[in-house]
This record gives structure tokens, C-alpha cells and sequence, in this order.
């Protein structure tokens, strides 16, 4: 072979190792960016599950609130109705002192 062919040889040589390397380093590349990609799908994902979170507890607030206003609501029904029976019992009681006092004379 002569040193012209050889030369040939050796760079045809080196040509296709920086090639190779370049493929390397783009494959590299591509692997950093999906990797970037898929941390920032799970940095939605962990968003919304968050947000979700979030969600579900202002839904139990409401809830908690819902409950206390009702348990306030039958509170005050409650205090209604001993109100009302005090005053049944009162006009009951007055009534027989009526009745009483008409007997009694």
C-alpha cells in the first residue's frame, strides 16, 4: 500500500470515529432531553395531585361547615320547641289556676 493510500486509509479511519463519536454525543443528548421531559411531566403530575389535594380539602371544610350550621340549626329547632312546651306548659298551668280560683269561689 502506498503512503498516499494509507494516509487515505487513516483518515477515512478518523472520519468515521468522529462520526461515531458525534452519534454518540447526540444520543446523549436526546437521552437529557427525554429525561427532561419526563421530569417535567411528573412536576405536573405532583401539580396537579396537589392541586387535588387541595381540592379535597376545602370539600371537607365545606362539609365540616355544612354539618356545623346544621347541628347549630337543630340547636335552635331544639330551643324552639323547649320554648314553645314551656309556654304550653305555662298556659296549662295558668289555666288551671284559672280553674281553680273560679272552683275555689
Amino acid at each position: 500500500m502506498s503512503a498516499a493510500a494509507a494516509a487515505a486509509a487513516a483518515a477515512a479511519d478518523a472520519a468515521a470515529a468522529a462520526a461515531a463519536a458525534a452519534a454518540a454525543d447526540a444520543a446523549a443528548a436526546a437521552a437529557a432531553d427525554a429525561a427532561a421531559v419526563a421530569a417535567d411531566a411528573a412536576a405536573v403530575a405532583a401539580d396537579a395531585a396537589a392541586a387535588a389535594a387541595d381540592a379535597a380539602a376545602a370539600a371537607a371544610d365545606a362539609a365540616a361547615a355544612a354539618a356545623d350550621a346544621a347541628a347549630a340549626a337543630g340547636g335552635a329547632a331544639a330551643a324552639d320547641a323547649a320554648a314553645s312546651a314551656a309556654a304550653a306548659a305555662a298556659a296549662a298551668a295558668a289555666a288551671a289556676g284559672a280553674d281553680a280560683v273560679v272552683w275555689f269561689y
